[in-house]
């Protein structure tokens, strides 16, 4: 019913008149699609409001009749609550036709994930400089050097001797972390000797090994490189109704992700990308893409999967995503019996299977596909070496995607970017809340109240017990504590029937509180389930609480998790990892929490066990900067060393004044960037960045800025040092430099400076200025002239 009404006069008080449309509801189709063609050819005009081009594309495909002639149907994107008939008219919405629950997509702002920052120093922290080694830093110092003011960070070696290093040279220093955090349980790093031969010997050793390990990988890059197989196809209709068909709207890492997982699927080098993200950040969503593609291509797909449980988990998510495609999924693991896994595995190998998930059962030699084109990996570093050795013999040959939730470091990631095609995921879902964390003794008072709170809202409840002898106890105890709560328990030494039916029941929400082993770490979805306990949390490692927290909070509910510990304490090292996920608990806190990782137990699980002790020897920030190096000069087949910048020596103050930048990581910070910098054009950038930062900078910053300018120019143009003294200033090239001296002589009349010859070989240029531009301000002029 409808109120249309008149334009009323003043004083006009006559009710509007009431309009009333014949409208009914339309007639259902509920995926019916033969009964869809015979309605909208009834004579009826038919419009068909569609949610995006995607879906309207597959329905005039659906409704084409055998001579592929178009629909009678006007097909058009539009948002209504529901469909209508009037006589004359038919308005059906394509969210009726498939039964799918109609979705209005906004744009949304979303929070990005925690990247990995360089931490800041503070005094006594350990360091590693490139040539000197582990020293202690002290701070930063105020030294007059000649007629110049500059800062200098201290560092302090063996016997107490004391380096000053120039903060433009701030790069040359790392603070060191290793396999062992330093406390008083854990012994220092042993300091090196200003001069001494131990540290250059152990920087070339590991130089060594990284040569040795980046090699090997690059080899095995390589021969994937020259590896061929026919491109899949490009997307086809089906494949953009899948992708519009998400209930989520994508966040931008996923957008990204899905793009080049396409486009590295279309080239005809097989893909090997890792796809690296928090936990719950849409890389099982991925897959599915990834896997349809293969299928339409007419490949069959392989997801490869640590546990059963989750193996179950992602045949229930393929299955639920692709149900509107004629796609066969089948699933291969010890859930199944022997004559199960028969039919399966026959059934593979004449291609009548589609899609096959499964755990590592999917790796034996007994296991034939009719025609492989892609395997998904979830969570490889939990594989054994044999599995992982069989992988290897695949990935020459076929498509691999990899999916992690172990973190790895923004640097790690840098480092390997050019052995490994890698995707970082760091933006979160909608607006996801953080799991708030707690470590606290086991207190059957808070244990009553979080499994309450819980159940009141209608959620459920993870409760970790890793011990199986104890479990059945321990839940009959919290029976007791909670009696209206119904309970279950599930680990891996269960029968696979009946452990197969607890997860069911629990995912579909007949159990409200799953008592459980570690079986729940990896990748089980349950977003009803938002409050956890960890009981002994102190016996976890850090990864695996990480990826128990990220079992709740993939909802819109605030989530919860409390780390049990006994009343005694703990030991200190259990201490740490505790503290380090109860303080990060920011969405993309893994980036962080794998830096932890790594400075508690090394870096061998993303690096090698082989490489750890090397990672000890110089320190995790040192090594992955020599890593870094020793990859980008394989990748460019360039052993030239690189570019070195200019000695600059000025005699005016050339820092940052404390009251311009008062804040020490700020200034740390700052010299850092400076010292990375390769071009002028970046520092240009830096002081607008300052000027909006901390003000107008003062003359002692406008200096520092123009000798970090005079380096990286004087750098590229094969200059050696560059002395100013007032109005004269002396430039020195290099042997191996060639300068044009009438394009300088050019270039320095330009700017009132006259310029003398005072040594042809190698070049030496004294410079007087006459006039125009102050001293620093005409030198970057005219270097930079020259340089362009």
């Amino acid at each position: 019913m409808l109120n249309t009404g008149k334009k009323l006069k003043e004083g006009y008080d006559e009710e509007p008149a009431e309009v009333v449309f014949p409208l009914r509801a339309p007639e259902a189709i509920d995926r019916d699609i033969k009964q869809l063609k015979r309605l909208v050819r009834d004579g009826t005009p038919t419009i068909i409001l569609c949610d995006n081009e995607g879906q309207a594309e597959r329905l005039d495909e659906l409704l084409s009749d055998e001579d592929r002639n178009p629909s009678p149907a006007a097909l058009s994107i539009g948002v209504l609550d529901g469909g209508f008939s009037l006589p004359g008219l038919r308005v059906l919405t394509d969210h009726e036709i498939f039964r799918r629950e109609r979705r209005i997509r906004r744009a949304r702002r979303y929070l990005t994930g925690v990247s990995i920052e360089t931490m800041s120093l503070k005094p006594g922290d350990f360091v590693v400089h490139l040539e000197h080694g582990v020293g202690i830093y002290r701070g930063i110092e105020t030294i007059f050097v000649g007629q110049s003011t500059m800062e200098v960070a201290v560092v302090e070696y063996e016997g107490g001797d004391r380096l000053n290093v120039p903060l433009y040279r701030i790069d040359q220093l790392e603070r060191y972390r290793s396999a062992d955090d330093v406390s008083e349980e854990s012994p220092p790093p042993r300091l090196h000797k200003l001069g001494g031969r131990r540290w250059a010997q152990q920087r070339e050793k590991t130089r060594a090994a990284i040569q040795d390990m980046t090699v090997e990988l690059l080899d095995l890059y390589a021969r994937r490189k020259i590896a061929t197989r026919p491109s899949h196809l490009p997307d086809t209709p089906w494949q953009r109704q899948l992708e519009s068909a998400f209930l989520f709207e994508d966040t931008p890492d996923q957008r990204t992700a899905t793009t080049q997982v396409k486009a590295d699927m279309e080239h005809t080098r097989p893909m090997d990308r890792l796809l690296v993200g928090d936990v719950g950040y849409g890389k099982t969503e991925i897959a599915v893409r990834a896997a349809f593609k293969a299928v339409q291509s007419e490949r069959q797909v392989a997801v490869l999967v640590p546990t059963t449980i989750l193996a179950d988990q992602h045949l229930r998510t393929f299955s639920e995503r692709l149900a509107d495609f004629p796609v066969r999924i089948a699933a291969l693991s010890r859930f199944q019996t022997a004559k199960e896994q028969a039919v399966v595995l026959e059934e593979l190998k004449a291609k009548k299977i589609d899609i096959v998930i499964g755990t590592h059962r999917l790796l034996s030699p007994d296991v034939q596909f009719g025609d492989l084109g892609l395997i998904v990996v979830d969570e490889e570093h939990r594989f054994g070496v044999k599995h992982k050795e069989r992988l290897k013999q695949l990935k020459l040959q076929t498509d691999v995607l990899t999916l992690t939730a172990t973190p790895i470091p923004r640097t790690l990631h840098l480092s390997l970017a050019g052995l490994r095609d890698m995707t970082l995921m760091q933006t979160a879902p909608r607006d996801r809340s953080p799991v708030l964390t707690y470590v606290e003794p086991f207190d059957e008072g808070l244990i009553e109240e979080g499994i309450s709170r819980e159940l009141d809202r209608g959620g459920q409840v993870f409760f970790v017990h890793n011990r199986i002898e104890t479990i059945q106890a321990n839940a009959d105890h919290l029976k007791k504590i909670v009696p209206r709560a119904r309970i279950s328990v599930a680990h891996g030494q269960m029968r696979e029937k009946e452990l197969e039916e607890c997860m069911h029941q629990f995912v579909n929400g007949n159990i409200d509180v799953l008592v459980s082993t570690m079986i729940v770490e990896s990748g089980l979805d349950v977003p009803n389930a938002n409050t956890m306990f960890v009981n002994r949390a102190d016996h976890f490692g850090l990864a695996q609480l990480y990826q128990l927290r990220g079992r709740v909070g993939r909802s819109h509910r605030r989530a919860y998790c409390y780390l049990l510990v006994p009343d005694t304490g703990v030991d200190a090292e259990a201490e740490r990892r505790l503290q380090v996920l109860e303080h990060h608990t920011e969405l993309g806190a893994g980036y962080r929490i794998a830096v932890k990782d790594m400075e508690m137990r090394g870096a061998g699980n993303l690096l090698g066990a082989e490489q750890s002790g090397f990672v000890h020897a110089v320190g995790f920030d040192m090594y992955l900067r020599m890593l870094e190096e020793t990859v980008t000069r394989l990748m460019s087949g360039d052993a030239a060393p690189k570019l070195q910048p200019s000695d600059v020596t000025i005699d005016t103050p050339n820092y940052l004044p404390d009251d311009y930048v008062v804040s020490q990581d700020a200034k740390i910070d700052v010299y850092k960037r400076l010292a990375r910098f390769e071009s002028a054009d970046e520092v240009e950038a830096l002081r607008k960045e300052m000027r909006d930062r901390f003000g107008p900078p003062p003359p002692a910053t406008e200096a520092m800025l123009a000798l970090a300018q005079l380096r990286i120019v004087g750098g590229a143009l094969g200059i050696e040092g560059i002395l100013v003294r007032g109005e004269e200033a002396r430039i020195t090239f290099r042997g191996s430099a060639a300068p044009r001296v009438k394009g300088l002589s050019a270039a320095f009349h330009d700017v009132q400076f006259q310029a003398e010859v005072r040594r042809a070989v190698p070049l030496s240029l004294k410079l007087t200025r006459l006039g125009g531009a102050p001293m620093l301000e005409g030198l970057v002029r005219a270097l930079r002239a020259v340089a362009a």
